[in-house]
């Protein structure tokens, strides 16, 4: 097994952008697992379920066949042979993830392939997600809580979403963190996870701060 680098944090941190420019820098594959999560909540959406009934949510999981791209100058994410990239960030899909998520069947589902997509890859991965210190890869090398202020995830946010109104983006993302906090504490790094606050770094200052860390905490010989 190579080397894994988990990465938490709340919605608007920056931790998929930023775990995966830190994975194509140290060479290492990149697993989005938020993607299973929205690629699910569209099957669900798709086939007129209910994201906010548990029982929908399960019937949803029979036949549910996800796959995604490892190397992170790739982006593409397929249900069975339907390639769902760009339709799994529609404001829709977004909004049906949270209830998704709370249903202990489907957690269990998701992490189960992503413990085996860990254990495949060399020389090192670079997943992102929620719960991802804690209960998908306890034992990772490096473990990283990403986080920012609220003001500062909203502002970065609305410039990735600019057809959006800001005070709708920085509404929409308290109301996430107040649907994902029902499920598990992000904001808190666990024992043994080390908090990065982006706060006040840009994106390619995270990124650094990322990749020294892993570099640091894994043994691994610095570039120079």
């Amino acid at each position: 097994m190579g080397v894994i680098v988990a990465v938490d944090g709340p919605a608007g941190s920056g931790k998929s952008s930023v775990s995966r420019a830190a994975a194509a820098e140290l060479g290492y594959a990149f697993l989005d697992t938020g993607a299973a999560y929205r690629a699910l909540a569209w099957s669900v959406l798709q086939h007129g379920g209910d994201p906010e009934d548990a029982a929908s949510v399960e019937r949803a999981l029979d036949g549910f066949e996800f796959d995604s791209a490892l190397d992170p100058a790739e982006r593409w994410v397929l249900v069975g042979d339907v390639d769902v990239t760009e339709a799994i960030r529609t404001p829709r899909v977004t909004a049906a993830v949270s209830g998704i998520a709370r249903v202990p069947a489907v957690r269990l589902r998701l992490n189960e392939g992503f413990r085996a997509r860990l254990a495949a890859a060399e020389p090192g991965t670079v997943a992102e997600g929620r719960d991802i210190t804690t209960v998908v890869a306890p034992h990772a090398d490096v473990r990283v809580l990403l986080t920012a202020s609220p003001e500062v995830r909203a502002s970065r946010r609305s410039k990735e979403l600019p057809e959006e109104d800001h005070r709708d983006v920085a509404r929409s993302i308290a109301e996430r963190d107040a649907k994902d906090s029902r499920v598990v504490d992000f904001l808190e790094a666990a024992e043994g996870v080390t908090t990065l606050d982006s706060t006040n770094l840009d994106f390619d200052g995270t990124v650094a701060a990322l990749v020294s860390l892993v570099r640091e905490s894994a043994g691994l010989e610095p570039v120079t």
